[in-house]
């Protein structure tokens, strides 16, 4: 049974990848991870986990920016998709990584290991993304279908797109809060406020103590789970502007529009971030509600598991001198 839950634990956090990492260039973000949390600076990323025993493992790595390899890839929107195909690979490593070390499967030597093979990695973004598009993509638009078929009303282009839309934010809402339920997932929500925390006493330039964290909020504009919010909220948009009518057409532009919607929703938190007053800073607004689900409040011990995430981060950014901008 142990077996068991430890696997569906993990198997349950790479469904959440999307919801409790934040990837962006030039900014500090994080992302929770089982028993700790991983914490990434524009040319480094640290991770610290707490072992069985109460003791802290941490490990830091040199990260290149995406743009950095081909200046194609920080142009606006196509930056976005870049990115978070570069935070989701660093997640699932991270991830990984947390599992074996909370678990207490690693030697300390083999601790410091945490290079995942290429099979595993196209194997992890082929079931996540499979998953993304059924439960987000297919049912949706199922549902909606069923509901114009019966009621003609429904039919209209933006009354289907707003039915198709509704059900797609509320299955998501669904299953961020049931998955709420099970006490191993709610602790990697306490250490998804840890992480924002930090990434606020950083922010805000003042000591990175414990007591200094504790003090900021758990909500944060720059999280996933408000990026996925945005994501369906512009996605309800786009495809009003779409001109397919049939089950198969429809579906076709929702997968193709995939990027595009990725893109340009990258560029409306990463604009609300550094404008909190704008127009734009409306859309973060029902992602900050929904972290309060995906966010808890975290003990002393998993913000101070954070902060030595983050110092790991910043100890090697230095290192290599890097230069971060701080929002």
């Amino acid at each position: 049974m142990n077996f068991l839950r430890r696997h569906l634990r993990f198997l349950a956090a790479i469904q959440l990848l999307p919801a409790l990492e934040s990837g962006e260039e030039t900014l500090v973000g994080g992302q929770a991870v089982l028993e700790g949390v991983m914490m990434r600076s524009p040319h480094a990323w640290g991770i610290c986990i707490r072992r069985p025993d109460g003791t802290m493992a941490t490990h830091s790595e040199p990260l290149e920016r995406p743009s950095e390899r081909h200046k194609w890839m920080g142009w606006p929107v196509v930056r976005g998709v870049m990115t978070l195909g570069q935070a989701m690979a660093l997640g699932f490593r991270a991830l990984r990584y947390s599992a074996n070390v909370a678990m207490g499967e690693l030697s300390a030597e083999d601790e410091k290991k945490t290079e995942v093979p290429g099979w595993a990695l196209a194997l992890n973004v082929v079931l996540s993304l499979g998953f993304f598009i059924f439960m987000y993509k297919f049912v949706p638009l199922l549902a909606a279908t069923k509901l114009k078929n019966a009621y003609p009303a429904f039919g209209n282009q933006i009354v289907f797109n707003i039915v198709d839309g509704v059900i797609r934010i509320a299955l998501f809402v669904l299953f961020i809060w049931g998955i709420s339920r099970w006490p191993d997932i709610r602790r990697v929500f306490q250490y998804h406020g840890a992480e924002h925390k930090t990434v606020f006493a950083f922010e805000s330039r003042g000591p990175l103590t414990i007591q200094n964290a504790q003090s900021y909020s758990t909500f944060h504009p720059r999280c996933g789970t408000s990026f996925l919010m945005t994501v369906m909220l512009i996605a309800m948009v786009i495809y009003m502007m779409v001109p397919a009518t049939t089950f198969w057409a429809r579906f076709a532009f929702r997968i193709a529009l995939l990027p595009v919607i990725a893109g340009v929703s990258y560029e409306l938190i990463r604009f609300a971030a550094k404008h909190g007053s704008s127009l734009f800073a409306v859309l973060t607004k029902p992602g900050l509600w929904l972290q309060r689900i995906t966010t808890q409040p975290p003990s002393d011990d998993q913000v101070e598991t954070a902060i030595a995430a983050l110092n790991e981060a910043m100890e090697l950014e230095k290192q290599r001198g890097g230069e971060l901008v701080i929002a």
